[in-house]
């Protein structure tokens, strides 16, 4: 046995270092001996479940992909700018906190509230431009009555001036004619004359009447427009439509009855975080929550400039994990992301980098803002396919590349297989022969598996249940 075997052996053994007797067929038990027979096929190499979990072996199956046309640029996810919410005080006041952070909140959720002195001034002022509106209106309703009056006044100065005129011109008649007397002429002109002073009077006033109506109605549309910019701003404050805040409550409008102010959340997401303490006093316009939404998020990766002749908007990509793996803690290969390519809009000319965007079309629970990850883009989508595996699943005996296959008529084995390579974009790798698409590769595992075969394999081997491997050589 050669020494990486015995290396080999000594790091999978799952106890103690094996006694020399431990490969004596007649001591293993009735129930593995199926498993530990060793295949005739020496390029096939037994790997039973047991062995699979010990040396944690991964598969990851032959698929079609533009390997000469694809552009891969590392990146991370981070929100898109629609994603965040910011909650401030849109009055000084002292708060009260509702949620904690990283709370989860719907819309209509209260976040906060505000203890504001600056609020109660601003129902005073709505309760004094509404009462200014009473008073108009009032002063508007009894100009009608004051009108009528007038006019009935003047009429009847109207009515006493033709009786004057007459009287007057009768008794103008009678002098004219050598009769009457004098001093009753006198009398009447005198009469008429006060009689017109009075509708002079009466008339002047009447103008003034009509003078102080449009003086009126010109206060009480400037005093409804106060109301009503009053009650926007409430709105604003409040955020409730004004219809709600004039509704009857008990004889009152709903606003006259809040005391504080409640923040609520406009949109769902997470409370990401909380810039005041409950009790602090904050003034106009401080910071006081912020909420996100991380299910709006893009990726966003640097491409060199060098590249700008292949990369445009439109092309098809592919988010993928930065680790090549399928097991442990990391993010499988497989779980991968799509979406389109927007190139950004400018440039670093120190880097000589370019900003490139992609919104996947589905989020996966591994991103997360933040998260390092591998953009590919297929900078020719009419390129030709290639039968193709990652490249971490190729391992070097020597100098020959070594894949193994999973058996298609047996999943507990694997077949040694000289790789007939291509090309690689770094990551993955074309298959000229041996393979189809759906075939299964070992990708973790397969370093271990290439150990134990190394060198010459003539004699067959098998693996133990333990994941300790043995060549056929006793």
């Amino acid at each position: 046995m050669s020494t990486s075997r015995i290396l080999l052996v000594a790091l999978l053994a799952s106890g103690s270092l094996l006694s020399l007797g431990a490969c004596d067929r007649e001591q293993v038990p009735v129930g593995m001996q199926a498993e530990d027979e060793a295949p005739t096929n020496p390029n096939i190499v037994a790997i039973p479940a047991a062995v699979r979990s010990n040396l944690g072996i991964s598969f990851v199956e032959v698929e079609r992909r533009r390997i000469e046309r694809t552009l891969r640029v590392p990146g991370r996810f981070e929100y898109l700018p629609t994603a965040h919410r910011e909650y401030r005080t849109m009055l000084p006041g002292r708060i009260e906190l509702l949620v904690e952070q990283f709370d989860r909140v719907e819309a209509g959720t209260p976040l906060y509230r505000i203890d504001s002195p600056a609020w109660r001034d601003h129902q005073e002022k709505m309760t004094e431009a509404m009462a200014s509106v009473e008073r108009l209106r009032t002063r508007l309703d009894s100009y009608g009555p004051l009108r009528d009056a007038h006019r009935a006044h003047e009429a009847q100065l109207d009515r006493i001036i033709e009786i004057r005129t007459e009287r007057v011109e009768y008794l103008e008649s009678l002098a004219e004619a050598g009769g009457g007397r004098r001093p009753d002429l006198i009398a009447a002109r005198d009469s008429l004359a006060t009689a017109e002073a009075e509708l002079a009077e009466v008339l002047e006033k009447e103008a003034s009447l009509e003078a102080d109506e449009a003086e009126a109605r010109a206060g009480l549309s400037a005093a409804q427009s106060r109301v009503q910019f009053l009650l926007d701003t409430a709105s604003a404050i409040l955020s409730v439509p004004v219809e709600e805040l004039t509704a009857d409550d008990n004889g009152h409008p709903i606003w006259r009855g809040i005391n504080s102010i409640e923040v609520l959340a406009d949109a769902p997401g997470v409370v990401e975080s909380i810039d005041l303490t409950s009790g602090a006093w904050a003034t106009q316009e401080s910071p006081v929550i912020s909420v996100v939404r991380p299910e709006r998020l893009r990726f966003r990766a640097s491409g060199l400039q060098s590249d700008l002749g292949v990369l445009r908007d439109g092309l098809p990509a592919r988010i993928v994990p930065p680790t090549p793996t399928a097991t442990g803690r990391s993010v499988a290969l497989t779980e991968t992301m799509e979406g389109t390519l927007s190139v950004g809009l400018s440039g670093d000319p120190l880097e000589r980098t370019v900003d490139l965007y992609v919104v996947p079309d589905e989020l996966l629970a591994w991103a997360k803002a933040g998260v390092s990850a591998h953009l590919e883009i297929v900078t020719d989508p009419a390129s030709r396919e290639s039968l193709a595996i990652p490249l971490s699943a190729v391992q070097r005996d020597g100098l020959t590349p070594v894949i193994f296959r999973r058996n298609p008529s047996n999943p507990n084995e694997v077949i040694r297989t000289e790789a007939d390579l291509g090309r690689d974009d770094g990551r993955w790798i074309a298959l000229a022969s041996g393979v189809g698409v759906g075939d299964e590769i070992v990708l973790d595992g397969a370093f271990q598996l290439m150990l134990a075969t190394s060198g010459t394999i003539q004699k067959g081997g098998h693996f133990h249940a333990d994941g300790t491997y043995h060549a056929e050589d006793h």
